[in-house]
Order: structure tokens, then C-alpha cells, then sequence
């Protein structure tokens, strides 16, 4: 026999059936898909979980799924992240996301040379107890950055990072959370920003910005 049509899925079902049966396998999937996303985003925020794959494929076995379901992307992460926040953060989430911007202004400041920009869950408002600042930088040599810290007195040790030929990490603990520093060289910041799938950027905030956030939000407590 030949080749089915796409119309031709089961006995007497024709295109229209096929079509049909198409979207509710696509429903099915992305209510799945939001599913995990949320429980996902559950264990990231009360457990700490920082891999997200990890997560992913937990939420999906306590929901009874497969691990190879069409599980959620990232940016779907982030996005129940912020549900999440939204519903159980309160003040308790408000506080730890002013004092991470707070450090995060600090560092930027401290790191103005280097053209710092926040990104990550501390600029998109996601962020969890857990997690870290992040701050890109620029410099065609990441010694430069390295002597900056030494200079300033500021102990730092290198972040893994999965490729040879990734950025370089730097990682700063402090009293309130911890810094991870990027280094880009001019040129990898000229490239476009990595979108997610609804081709949206992340969040990238200069310290004028940071700044204005905590502007615009007063300390827990206050009216």
C-alpha cells in the first residue's frame, strides 16, 4: 500500500478527523507541558533544584508522565516561576528579589569599566532564594577583569563551564548571595541576544535601570 495522507489517520476518519485528532494531541501536550512546567518550577523554588533538566524530568515521573514528554522549555519555566511568585512569594519573595538587585547595583558599580548588565532570574524577576546574580561583562581579556578583583581585594575562584570555548565565569560569594560574573569579549557582545522560542529576549538590565527598579519599589514594610 501507499503512503497515508495526513488525512488518512484510521478507518473513515478523513482529513477533517485527522485534523482534529492533530489538536487535541497538541492540546494534550501543551497542557502537559504546563504542568510540568508548574511543578517544576514548585522544586525549583522550595528545593533549590538549579538543574533545570533535572526538574523537568522529576515533575514529569510524579505526574505520571513519560520522561521523554514534549517537556517545557525554559523561558515556560521562568514563566511558572513567576506564577509561582505571584501566588505564594509575597513580601518574603519581594525581599529577596530588592536585596539581590541591591547587590547586584553594587557590583555593577563597583564593575563599571566593564559595562556590566544584569540578566537572568535577578533581572526578570524570577529568581528564587537560591538564586545567584548574574552579570555579564565585557572584555576581550578576562585576566583584566581578574586583576580588577585582585586589586579591589575581592576573593574569586572560576565557575565551571561546560565548553572550552564558553565565556569565562567568575564566581564571588558574599554576605547576602552569590555573583557570577560572564566575561564577553567585545565582539560576542555585539551578537544578537539568544531568543526563546516566542522570540523574546531575556531581560538585560544597565545599573540605571537596576536602579530604577529599586526606585520604583520600596523596602518590604513600607507603603
Amino acid at each position: 500500500m501507499g503512503r497515508h495522507s495526513r488525512g488518512e489517520r484510521g478507518s473513515g476518519t478523513g482529513r477533517g478527523g485527522g485534523v482534529r485528532e492533530e489538536r487535541a494531541a497538541f492540546a494534550g501536550d501543551s497542557h502537559e507541558r504546563s504542568g510540568i512546567a508548574q511543578l517544576a518550577a514548585q522544586m525549583i523554588a522550595e528545593h533549590g533544584i538549579g538543574d533545570w533538566s533535572l526538574a523537568k524530568r522529576k515533575a514529569a515521573r510524579q505526574l505520571g508522565l513519560s520522561e521523554r514528554a514534549a517537556l517545557p522549555g525554559d523561558d515556560e519555566i521562568e514563566a511558572a516561576l513567576l506564577d509561582y511568585h505571584a501566588i505564594f512569594g509575597g513580601d518574603a519573595h519581594r525581599a529577596v528579589l530588592r536585596t539581590k538587585r541591591e547587590e547586584a547595583l553594587v557590583w555593577m558599580r563597583r564593575l563599571a569599566e566593564f559595562r556590566p548588565v544584569l540578566v537572568g532570574g535577578v533581572a526578570g524577576g524570577w529568581a528564587t532564594e537560591h538564586s545567584d546574580v548574574r552579570l555579564d561583562l565585557v572584555a576581550d581579556d578576562a585576566k583584566a577583569v581578574e586583576l580588577h578583583l585582585l586589586n579591589e581585594g575581592c576573593e574569586y575562584r572560576h565557575a565551571p563551564t561546560r565548553r572550552a570555548d564558553d565565556p569565562v565565569e567568575l564566581w564571588i560569594d558574599t554576605r547576602r548571595t552569590g555573583i557570577r560574573l560572564r566575561v564577553r569579549t567585545h565582539r560576542e557582545a555585539r551578537q544578537v541576544p539568544r531568543r526563546d522560542r516566542h522570540g523574546q529576549e531575556g531581560q538585560r538590565l544597565d545599573a540605571a535601570a537596576v536602579a530604577a527598579l529599586l526606585d520604583a519599589q520600596p523596602p518590604t514594610g513600607d507603603a
